[in-house]
């Protein structure tokens, strides 16, 4: 599941507690640290950050998410006591529960192991799998694009550490990488994809839409809900490197609208492009009757050709989604709200709440008035 687009939650609890954050991605929420345990504040410090962790989550738990929790930081003054972790599993009923797809332990220590081991009595099985110990920010990445996380300084460091420590010979994927591979779909430019497949339009792309077409237009929440991510990872790993792919195998349509979304997220540079990121955002202020219009003009002057006819193709089909809306509940706008922050992002800050907004009406008018902003030749 790459991730781009985080939306920071900062709070203090006290003069005499470390900053706890809790990082909201659409879909994913990040825990970072826990506060300190002066003995008179403990009880009240926990109780308050898992009261605003439930008041997050309640937002988002109608669809699929995913949970990180950074564990390190944790010393003798802020060690939760198992009594109080079985409490607070409890409190995850299955509103919680049903919908979440993984819990990444990042940095997992011998204690949390422990810990895990003694709780196993009041786990279920099926939350015991949605659990993952990953050791390092590298091993993350081949699950979640972290890019536009803010993780803490201290996080870092410990990070590098461990690395030094372990002689890790992973490299991560902002520095110097092999060149891609001739195959390969995922993660490189349309030029890439042009020069070696001989098509504007990926093949990938290609065959999820007319996957879709064919076998979930009428599926309720499509492109809503989340796929397996080992199985996603699989399926990017075969395409990339040539091997062909039966989606009907799979029986799951939601399988093939996460890996059209994982497409666009993984491209190097946003389809719509870096450059268009502010026009995107002014678009609050042309009016509204004027917008299909101004946006058509805006796409042809503007985007370079291959990203023009990707996009169409894909608005396009995404239009088609929104006419069986009453069974997929899928309207141009909820569409928006999933496909707006894997068309464009800034290419160096992180996704605010005042820039998530332009950028879904923005997505909203190419899905709801594809025939104006793409007129027929």
């Amino acid at each position: 599941m790459p991730v781009k687009h985080a939306l920071q939650l900062n709070w203090r609890l006290s003069t005499q507690t470390e900053d706890v954050c809790l990082c909201a991605v659409p879909r994913l929420f990040v825990i970072v640290g826990l506060p300190n345990r002066p003995r008179d504040l403990a009880d009240e410090a926990q109780a308050l950050c898992f009261r605003y962790l439930l008041h997050v989550l309640d937002q988002y738990v109608q669809n699929d998410y995913v949970l990180v929790y950074f564990h390190y930081g944790l010393n003798s003054d802020n060690k939760l006591p198992l009594s109080w972790l079985v409490q607070a599993y409890k409190c995850f009923d299955r509103k919680y529960k049903k919908n979440l797809k993984a819990l990444y332990i990042v940095h997992p220590t011998n204690f949390i192991k422990i810990m895990y081991s003694c709780m196993k009595v009041f786990i279920s099985y099926k939350f015991g799998k949605k659990m993952v110990y990953v050791q390092s920010l590298d091993e993350l990445k081949e699950f979640l694009d972290i890019s536009q996380i803010n993780i803490a300084s201290a996080i870092l460091k410990h990070d590098e550490d461990l690395r030094k420590s372990k002689q890790l010979t992973l490299m991560s994927r902002s520095g110097s990488a092999a060149p891609p591979l001739p195959t390969q779909e995922f993660g490189v430019s349309l030029e890439h994809i042009r020069d070696n497949k001989g098509r504007v339009v990926p093949p990938v792309v290609k065959q999820v839409v007319e996957f879709i077409r064919n076998n979930g237009m009428t599926t309720e929440h499509i492109f809503r809900r989340s796929a397996n991510v080992l199985t996603v990872k699989e399926i990017q790993s075969q395409i990339n490197h040539g091997s062909l792919v039966d989606l009907a195998s799979y029986s799951d349509v939601h399988l093939a609208a996460v890996l059209l979304k994982a497409f666009l997220r993984e491209l190097p540079e946003p389809l719509l492009t870096y450059a268009l990121y502010d026009s995107v955002i002014g678009i609050q202020g042309i009016a509204v009757a004027d917008r299909p219009g101004v946006v058509q003009i805006m796409l042809q002057d503007q985007l370079p050709e291959n990203n023009y006819i990707v996009l169409r193709y894909v608005m396009e089909f995404l239009y088609e989604v929104s006419k069986h809306s009453e069974a997929n509940h899928m309207t141009p706008s909820n569409l928006a709200i999933v496909f707006g922050p894997n068309l464009i992002w800034h290419q160096h800050d992180q996704v605010s709440l005042a820039s998530l907004a332009p950028i879904n009406q923005f997505t909203q008018i190419l899905i709801e008035h594809s025939p104006v902003v793409f007129p027929t030749k």
